[in-house]
């Protein structure tokens, strides 16, 4: 297995090398004879003449962490790092500033490769975007040069999808029309990376992202809107959306004694008020509810919302979701 490094802490493993994974992919009499296993030396090839400029755009990518849609030092990277090497690049794409889209080769089938580059807020990339976004440039690298070549028919897109981390960066893209027609899409591809040693099952030989089960998940902000006053000269004249808020957290608390083992609800105040002096009359929390199924996971959002709806009834507070 040939390993091209990404950071200090990570690589890129290229599983075309890994005869495992070839042995899933192709399974031809004579692999060294084969034109699918000259072009996975190309891309290899490709990779490895790359590797320090791969790096080097990871780093500065990691060095420079941008929450999502404000991915402005990332976009400008990857785009001009793309253009000097002779690419087609369209600069914020489909209506978003940070997002791009790099296209390469014609007729055949149409395979894109996702590119994300978002960070968290307050911790930066760890979550690993750098790695997704340098992963997906190198793997676009590698197919053009093999398509460029073999004088192939095929189409290749290298997208950027900004605003992963909570932010619904690609549902935009899809309503843009950034994968339309879908029948023109023979794959849409992303590799993200995953710390050894998570998969919960001993039995399952498969490790990193690939043996853990994917789940779905509700992602949903709720405000609470009351009314100001003097939290010591007349408080019967406030309407605590504070309360409220930590009304609808306990419910929660009580309701996960209720919701099933593989199921999570978990969420945060974002606005709690300013002074003590002054009863809130406004807040906001994050949530995030996952279950292993979409019906399962829209009827956890429904218990969930009744917690948040109860804790505004009992404060008297209005209640809105930000989907």
């Amino acid at each position: 297995m040939t390993v091209v490094p990404i950071s200090e802490t990570a690589t890129l493993v290229k599983v075309m090398d890994d005869p495992i994974s070839s042995d899933i992919l192709l399974q031809p009499e004579n692999m060294t004879e084969s034109p699918n296993e000259n072009a996975r030396q190309t891309i290899n090839t490709t990779i490895d003449q790359l590797s320090p400029e791969l790096l080097q755009v990871n780093k500065s990518l990691h060095a420079h962490p941008e929450t999502a849609f404000e991915e402005v030092f990332a976009h400008k990277t990857l785009t001009e790092f793309l253009e000097s090497r002779g690419f087609a690049v369209k600069r914020h794409a489909y209506g978003i500033d940070t997002a791009f889209e790099a296209t390469f080769g014609s007729g055949g089938r149409h395979v894109v490769f996702c590119a994300e580059y978002d960070a968290l807020p307050g911790i930066g990339h760890a979550c690993g975007h750098n790695l997704i976004a340098t992963s997906s440039l190198a793997a676009f690298l590698g197919a053009a040069q093999v398509l460029s070549e073999t004088k192939t028919p095929g189409r290749l897109r290298l997208l950027g999808t900004p605003a992963e981390e909570g932010g619904g960066g690609k549902v935009k893209l899809i309503e843009a029309g950034a994968f339309d027609p879908p029948e023109d899409i023979s794959a849409a591809i992303m590799a993200h990376p995953a710390g050894s040693g998570q998969q919960p099952d001993p039995s399952n030989p498969i490790d990193g992202l690939a043996g853990m089960r994917l789940i779905a998940s509700a992602k949903m902000r709720v405000e609470f809107k009351g009314r100001t006053a003097h939290a010591s000269a007349q408080p019967w004249r406030g309407v605590n959306a504070l309360d409220a808020a930590v009304s609808a957290y306990n419910n929660i608390s009580m309701l996960r004694q209720q919701i099933r083992p593989d199921e999570r609800i978990h969420g945060v105040f974002e606005v709690g008020g300013t002074v003590p002096n002054v009863i809130p009359g406004y807040t906001r929390m994050n949530w995030f509810i996952r279950s292993p199924t979409m019906p399962r996971c829209d009827d956890l959002v429904k218990r969930a919302q009744a917690c948040f709806e109860a804790g505004a009834a009992a404060a008297g507070c209005e209640i809105n979701y930000i989907m």
